[in-house]
């Protein structure tokens, strides 16, 4: 009698263990590799010269959204980030953000693997310092598992411009005076840390043509003085310090073109801020609206 009861009490226990759900931890890195959503876009596409390529998401003028040129990182990369995630479960680089990776085929297991791949993706270099999700087509994967569609194809990529013919009559330098370069540089016109996601991202300067915030990372854009020290250091350098082969000039008088010029150099230095091409987006500040405005009375 007593071994019966025994028999039928190991039975039981192993029905539940059995039927227990996985955990995020439990995917292995065959199923990650699998199931991770694809990032749908290639780094690198149309570059501007100052660190800044062309997003998969279109702003409000219809044109592509401006990211770091390193975005989105290789698959390889991204893979190695996100496996990590998973297995830690929660964002190595962010660790109060949960990571969950279910391996079903279930709307909501679609639903909480695109939600890793951006927790991935925003946290890949440190704690909110990564890509944005518009240099993928993450968000509209996400929107079309929500409305029951298929992900849409990832779009393809332009061909990069020629390279623009070299300005024979550069604008005169800035005299290296710090004092100059802080009175005179752009105003980035927006703060870091509006309306954070939870998953590294925050609102932007740039709304979308639905009238929301494009979402850049939340340490961006940084401090001014963090700014000003970038700027200045690629002002005196003559070139983004980060990424030698990018020309940075300042001049300091009032001109039209001199006060372009100025933010070209503040565009440069804010994209090149952590490396070559690694930085926080122009939809970060108003830095692209202010340049517009002066191009509009050239």
């Amino acid at each position: 009698m007593k071994l019966s009861v025994q028999l039928v009490f190991a039975a039981v226990l192993y029905t539940s263990v059995r039927s227990r759900p996985l955990s995020a931890r439990d995917a292995s890195d065959e199923d990650i590799a699998r199931l991770a959503p694809d990032l749908g876009f290639a780094a690198g596409v149309n570059p501007t010269g100052t660190g800044d390529c062309d997003g998969a998401v279109n702003g409000p003028d219809g044109r592509p959204i401006k990211v770091p040129c390193s975005c989105p990182p290789s698959r390889d990369v991204f893979l190695q980030h996100l496996q990590g995630d998973v297995h830690a479960g929660h964002a190595v680089n962010h660790p109060d953000i949960p990571v969950n990776f279910p391996t079903d085929d279930s709307r909501d297991a679609q639903l909480a693997r695109i939600d890793a791949a951006k927790i991935s993706l925003q946290n890949l270099f440190g704690s909110g310092v990564g890509c944005p999700v518009a240099a993928t087509t993450l968000l509209a994967q996400e929107a079309a598992v929500r409305s029951g569609n298929a992900p849409p194809p990832p779009p393809v990529a332009a061909p990069p411009p020629p390279p623009p013919e070299a300005n024979t009559a550069p604008p005169p330098p800035a005299d290296n005076g710090g004092d100059d370069i802080a009175r005179l540089a752009p105003p980035l016109g927006h703060a870091a840390g509006i309306n954070p996601t939870g998953t590294g991202d925050c609102d932007g300067a740039v709304l979308r043509d639905d009238g929301t915030a494009v979402k850049v990372p939340c340490n961006c854009p940084p401090s001014q003085d963090v700014y000003i020290n970038a700027l200045r250091a690629n002002v005196q350098a003559g070139h983004a310090v980060n990424q030698p082969s990018v020309p940075v000039s300042f001049p300091t008088d009032d001109s039209i073109n001199s006060q372009i010029t100025r933010i070209q150099a503040a565009l440069i230095s804010l994209q090149n801020l952590n490396g070559s091409g690694v930085g926080c987006p122009a939809a970060s500040t108003t830095l692209l609206a202010q340049q517009k405005a002066l191009q509009q009375q050239q």
